[in-house]
């Protein structure tokens, strides 16, 4: 059979296949070895249990999904000749975190940063910025990122077919409170067998009868090992802002790193980027010796605005950089909003965002991510404010 599917998580009928009771091996689908496996965990001690996290190979790379932190991707790996390429981070939390320990309400608005250790993690969906508390009475309004990343899937359907040569993964996470916003995540994760692409097509629905507004925001992250001194951002930038006077104090290197650095303050750079007559744009992340590297391919007219953070600290604290594409960028909601960079949705609309993430492992690929890169930006302007813009940062 050409197609088959398994139905892992189904809010009908609860659970319908316990995640460590779940494998699935290339012979099973009439495939050589090698080719693909899938794998189910249900993780059990620390703050880790209760997690389910399902690997996936594709025969070329291997991806951690997080069914129970928001359809995330944990890390993703892949063997080459001169060893295991890995790529994520190394976070001090030690996640990943079960949604129920990470308390989104605590005062300081920054509990999210509680279970934050993937390689992509989405943020929004009613909001995805700094945390932001009403201004009469303090109460915490938004908090950092939102909260989509903490909510479960309550479905969950893989798909593998061998004709078309397509692993697919389809995960539904809502965000609703009774009288408030009613929205709907359907993301889905596309592996063609042998590629070192993962394909994601998320779709936000309004489920209300009542318009609507949303925000996304991709935060993929990586560390040591391809994060290193001397790596580099390359990227065909329309316009850069630095987000406040300390980013502006390291333009001249906002697109390079230090090695890591004890007491390192975080800088962050908002972006526009050129794209193709069809809006496609390309950001590459390599290291310094061009030998590993990640690409983030997406639409600007559905993700216009793009944040780079640097938090190079010690590798003990978490040695980390953030590629963000978003329809917005991160500053407090209702300062996003009042400069009207939201989704808006009328009742029952759903749009769509697509983000392919790509992991090199060779130089002839970054190379070639390095060359499209080039005829993106090839005669067009780049301009770069020395200081913070007052409608782009809060």
């Amino acid at each position: 059979m050409a197609v088959r599917t398994w139905k892992l998580i189904d809010r009908h009928s609860n659970l319908l296949r316990r995640a460590e009771q779940f494998s699935v091996q290339a012979s099973d689908v009439g495939l050589g070895e090698g080719r693909f496996y899938a794998l189910g965990h249900a993780l059990q001690s620390g703050s880790s249990a209760g997690v389910d996290m399902l690997e996936i190979s594709n025969g070329a790379i291997t991806v951690e999904l997080l069914p129970t932190r928001g359809m995330g991707i944990r890390r993703a790996w892949s063997s080459t000749p001169s060893g295991v390429a890995i790529f994520g981070w190394e976070s001090p939390v030690r996640g990943p975190v079960h949604p129920a320990l990470v308390d989104l309400g605590e005062p300081s608005g920054l509990g999210w940063l509680d279970g934050f250790d993937e390689l992509l993690v989405r943020c929004g969906l009613e909001s995805n910025g700094a945390p932001e508390f009403d201004e009469t009475t303090g109460r915490l309004k938004y908090p950092l990122h939102g909260r989509i990343a903490n909510k479960p899937a309550h479905e969950l359907t893989l798909t593998i077919d061998t004709d078309k040569e397509e692993i697919t993964l389809v995960g539904v996470v809502e965000e609703a409170r009774f009288h408030f916003l009613k929205l709907r995540l359907t993301t889905t994760m596309t592996l063609k067998l042998g590629s070192h692409q993962i394909a994601i097509r998320d779709e936000i629905e309004n489920l209300s009868s009542a318009p609507a507004e949303a925000q996304m925001l991709y935060h993929v992250n990586f560390g040591l090992p391809l994060l290193d001194a001397g790596s580099q951002v390359m990227a065909p930038v329309k316009t850069l802002v630095p987000r406040n006077p300390h980013a502006a104090s390291g333009l001249k290197s906002w697109n390079s790193y230090l090695a890591p650095q004890t007491g390192y303050e975080e800088m962050v750079y908002f972006l526009e980027m050129h794209g193709t007559e069809h809006s496609v744009t390309e950001v590459l992340l390599k290291n310094a010796h061009s030998t590993r590297g990640a690409s983030l391919i997406y639409k600007t007219s559905e993700l216009p605005c793009f944040s780079l953070w640097k938090d190079t600290g010690s590798a003990v604290d978490g040695y980390v950089t953030g590629l963000e594409p978003g329809t917005n960028y991160p500053n407090p909601r209702s300062f996003e909003g009042k400069h009207n960079r939201v989704m808006k949705l009328a009742p029952l609309e759903k749009k769509s965002l697509h983000l392919t993430l790509e992991l090199h492992t060779t130089e002839k690929s970054i190379a070639a991510a390095e060359a499209r890169i080039a005829k993106l930006q090839a005669g067009k302007e780049t301009k770069i404010h020395d200081a913070p813009l007052a409608d782009w940062c809060a």
